[in-house]
């Protein structure tokens, strides 16, 4: 059989093998495209209150019997004039209070910070694990991963703001990033 011939006689084979193949291909960019869209979209939550803009709050899940739990977010300031956090409520806790965590001569330190959290005009500020932080203290439930509790931030110029806090795997490192 000639070189010609073998080959005539393979390419509808061929044919409908690329065919099949760009189906699935195709079938496959979709479905990954609608997962990558639907996971941005469940990971990425914004509010906004005057010049301030909060984005993706986000807390750990807590293991049965614990007390506190830890919330974190990014402001940013769209504003010419700052702003401040002063102070935060939430149904999920007795109360909760701004800390700021730290070290000091090689010991981890974990404060209060009193007298708010300035947010600089045009500037961003992040609460993120490891630094400026929210603690949620006397726990009333567990959050759980996959579910959401709201609280209020108020701000000195601003005012207030409810957020809801999206809850995390216990040992995530949060997943802020994909709000930016």
């Amino acid at each position: 059989m000639s070189h010609s011939i073998r080959t005539a006689a393979r390419a509808p084979a061929f044919s409908r093998f690329r065919h099949a193949f760009e189906q699935r291909l195709g079938i496959i960019l979709f479905a990954l495209a609608l997962l990558f869209a639907g996971g941005q979209a469940a990971l990425a939550h914004e509010f906004k209150v005057g010049d301030l803009e909060i984005g993706h709050p986000w807390s750990r899940a807590t293991p049965a019997g614990a007390k506190v739990a830890g919330g974190y977010f990014t402001i940013t300031n769209k504003g010419s004039t700052a702003d401040r956090l002063v102070s935060i409520s939430s149904d999920i806790s007795e109360k909760a209070e701004l800390h700021e965590m730290g070290v000091k001569d090689g010991v981890m330190t974990m404060r209060p910070v009193s007298d708010g959290l300035e947010i600089p005009a045009g500037g961003k500020v992040a609460l993120a694990p490891g630094g400026y932080h929210l603690m949620f203290i006397g726990l009333k439930q567990q959050p759980k991963q996959g579910e959401k509790f709201s609280a209020t931030l108020t701000f000195e110029k601003a005012g207030t703001v409810s957020v809801d806090f999206a809850v995390e795997g216990m040992g995530e490192m949060g997943s802020m990033d994909h709000a930016e």
